[in-house]
């Protein structure tokens, strides 16, 4: 194997802040930024990182809190918070511009990171990570339930959704039967170990907030068309929070966009990691990355 293809597990402390991330590609190459998405870490980009490392440096942090970062009492987690984290951490690599790979809630963090800093990304590559409030799945009707009449069993009801069984819920969703076997079991199980009863109710606070969320939904969507980003998005429709709409409605703000529906889901990086690869390559290698 090409030496630049091994991916590399770090560490390093920002700010008494214990951060791991995997990276992988030479370190003058041009960035692709990894923020992964619930109730994962940057374990979801394991597979996808090496094959495109002869030519960019991918870098994937996990977010404080989830995989095998720290948990500090003081952090601010919100999807703020999370942008600043990751903004301080571009800052400690010297990273200064990327493409960003936006999916699942690392789209929301990562879109408040590219508001901050339009200047700074050079691409996105999407891949289920909505923004459109008209377009969500029905999968989020217990949510919008919640969301209608916040009460604190209506909490403890979201809380049951943050177990092992839940977990499997999401990552399996909505793929069709055959699809699932591509899916492995290390990525419920994985996370569910990982999860004290600390990080639960962080992650529990953190899906009870995506209603604020929603009012920044327009801001994201105003970036888009001011700033008219070179934009990859590869979406599995196979999605009952963000299904087939929710792709196709990036194209209201992003008319030049190239959009292309897998036969796959939600993390459509473990069904369809082939065909997400060959079209990032071919995307990467049609934008200027510098």
């Amino acid at each position: 194997m090409n030496s630049s293809a091994i991916v590399k597990h770090r560490r390093i402390d920002l700010d008494g802040l214990g951060v791991f991330y995997r990276e992988a590609g030479p370190a003058d190459a041009p960035v692709i930024l990894l923020p992964h998405g619930y109730p994962c870490s940057s374990y979801e980009f394991r597979n996808f990182m090496p094959p495109l490392a002869d030519r960019w440096r991918l870098i994937a942090p996990d977010f404080p809190g989830c995989g095998y970062s720290d948990m500090p009492e003081d952090f601010d987690y919100s999807f703020d918070g999370y942008a600043a984290f990751l903004e301080d951490f571009l800052a400690r690599l010297g990273v200064e511009r990327y493409v960003l790979y936006l999916h699942d809630f690392g789209s929301q963090i990562g879109l408040r990171l590219a508001i901050r800093s339009p200047e700074r990304i050079v691409g996105l590559i999407i891949q289920n990570g909505d923004i459109y409030e008209d377009q969500l799945g029905p999968k989020y009707a217990p949510l919008e339930e919640y969301w209608r009449n916040p009460t604190p069993e209506g909490r403890a009801k979201l809380a049951e959704a943050v177990s092992e069984e839940g977990f499997k819920d999401e990552f399996l969703n909505d793929v069709r039967g055959e699809l699932t076997e591509r899916i492995p079991p290390d990525l419920w199980q994985l996370h569910w170990s990982l999860t004290t009863p600390k990080r639960r109710e962080i992650a529990v606070s953190v899906i009870a907030a995506l209603k604020e969320n929603l009012g920044w939904f327009p801001r994201y969507q105003a970036y888009l068309r001011k700033h008219q980003p070179p934009t990859l998005i590869v979406w599995g429709p196979q999605d009952g929070y963000m299904p087939e709409g929710s792709a196709r409605a990036y194209l209201r703000d992003l008319p030049n966009a190239e959009l292309h529906l897998l036969d796959g889901g939600h993390w459509a990086l473990e069904t369809n990691l082939d065909e997400i690869v060959a079209l990032a390559r071919d995307f990467l290698g049609r934008i200027s990355t510098r």
